[in-house]
C-alpha cells in the first residue's frame, strides 16, 4: 500500500483499473444469456463444418441391413 502512495496518482489509478479488469476476466462469462452462448456455439460448429447437408451417414442403412440378415438367418434356422 505504501508503494501506491509514492507513485503518481494517475499511474496508481491505472494500475488498480488494470488489476480489477484482470480479476473480473477470470470470473466473468463471455456471454450474458444462454441464447448468446448457443448462437456462438452453432456459429463455431458451422465454421468447423459439422452441420453440412452434403455429408450423409450410411450407418442407419448398414444397421438395418445387418438386422434384416440376422432376422432372415434366424428364420431360416427355425424352419
Amino acid at each position: 500500500m505504501e508503494s501506491i502512495r509514492r507513485q503518481n496518482p494517475q499511474a496508481a489509478l491505472m494500475s488498480l483499473e488494470a488489476a480489477a479488469a484482470s480479476a473480473r476476466s477470470g470470473f466473468a462469462c463471455l456471454f450474458s444469456t444462454a441464447d448468446e452462448y448457443e448462437s456462438a456455439l452453432i456459429t463455431e460448429r458451422r465454421a468447423q463444418g459439422r452441420y453440412t447437408q452434403g455429408r450423409r451417414s450410411y450407418w442407419p442403412l448398414a444397421l438395418f441391413i445387418g438386422c434384416a440378415l440376422v432376422v432372415a438367418g434366424t428364420a431360416l434356422l427355425l424352419i
